[in-house]
């Protein structure tokens, strides 16, 4: 790494940072110590006020308002952001209404050059989802809904939230906390802990028509929260062991909740252990055709037999 760039980027990590030593700085850099030193001399006279701590263990502490050089992004950083902006141009993702601006900014930021390798780019590749006579065209029907957004908003100042559910005209309000939003199949859905009921939910954003924190009052602590979920992990039901072809069509798609552990060095071949709720139908019917989507590249070591029935009698649909 050139200095320039090496001083660029101790710039930028020791910005982000309140505190920091030498010998921070020597492991994150792999830098000698008179080279840390030296480096952070430089960085001081340009500007970036930093105070020395003294003593044994002393570092520097960096002072607020810091000057830090204006970005500046390679050819092949630019392509990055680029190709996963287009990647994503078709995709139920929150504030897409920002795209534009966010377009023309990025476009402000680099050469002429840079500019038409971006516009080149764009007429040559494709991805999932785009319309190929109109690669321009985002389809209503693609934008998240509308809750998405604000929900998101909501949850960068709490986790704890109150949601307002409508299910078949009748709507419904839960105390949660939310441990994830994640996005499965073109659904954005929320996995949260019921405060109420002390168990773990999941409701579609599509059906949220309000949400709001949760009173502090009323809260349970996040460290009991985790105690009481790993209380009710549930028992695993469903084992199977996957071939090359089984990984390849599971990394295709998989159920969020579903993950597999390679069992050579090679990763040709995995094992799945997972649990299946048999009382929930509308589960049982997503696991029987994943299971027939995974194809006949696997071997099953244990399954429910309510999940064998549903095969046979899927299979059974093919048969004279």
């Amino acid at each position: 790494m050139k200095k320039v760039e090496r001083i660029n980027i101790i710039m930028r990590y020791i910005n982000n940072r309140a505190h920091f030593t030498i010998s921070e700085i020597m492991r994150e850099f792999n830098i000698s110590r008179s080279t840390a030193i030296r480096d952070i001399r430089e960085i001081e006279a340009m500007g970036m006020p930093l105070v020395a701590e003294v003593g044994r263990d002393g570092g520097y502490f960096v002072m607020h308002n810091s000057v830090l050089p204006v970005v500046r992004f390679t050819d092949n950083e630019v392509k990055a952001l680029f190709i996963a902006f287009m990647a994503t141009r078709n995709q139920q993702l929150p504030y897409l209404k920002s795209r534009q601006s966010l377009a023309e900014k990025l476009l402000g930021l680099i050469s002429e050059n840079q500019q038409n390798d971006l516009v080149l780019l764009n007429q040559i590749l494709l991805f999932e989802g785009t319309n190929p006579n109109n690669p321009d065209l985002l389809d209503l029907s693609d934008l998240p809904h509308p809750m998405l957004e604000k929900l998101i908003q909501t949850l960068l100042l709490d986790s704890y939230l109150l949601i307002t559910i409508k299910e078949e005209k009748v709507i419904k309000s839960y105390p949660i906390y939310l441990l994830h939003l994640y996005n499965e199949k073109s659904l954005w859905l929320i996995e949260g802990f019921d405060l109420k009921e002390e168990k773990k939910q999941i409701f579609p954003v599509e059906h949220l028509t309000s949400v709001k924190p949760y009173p502090t009052k009323k809260r349970l602590s996040k460290k009991k929260i985790l105690e009481k979920l790993s209380k009710q992990e549930e028992v695993i039901n469903l084992v199977l062991e996957l071939g090359p072809k089984a990984i390849a069509q599971f990394k295709k798609y998989h159920p969020l909740k579903v993950s597999i552990s390679y069992t050579n060095p090679y990763q040709t071949t995995a094992i799945l252990k997972t649990f299946i709720n048999v009382n929930k139908p509308e589960e049982l019917t997503e696991i029987t055709n994943w299971l027939l989507f995974l194809g006949g590249d696997i071997k099953v070591r244990e399954v429910p037999e309510e999940v064998l029935e549903g095969l046979q009698e899927r299979l059974c649909l093919y048969c004279p």
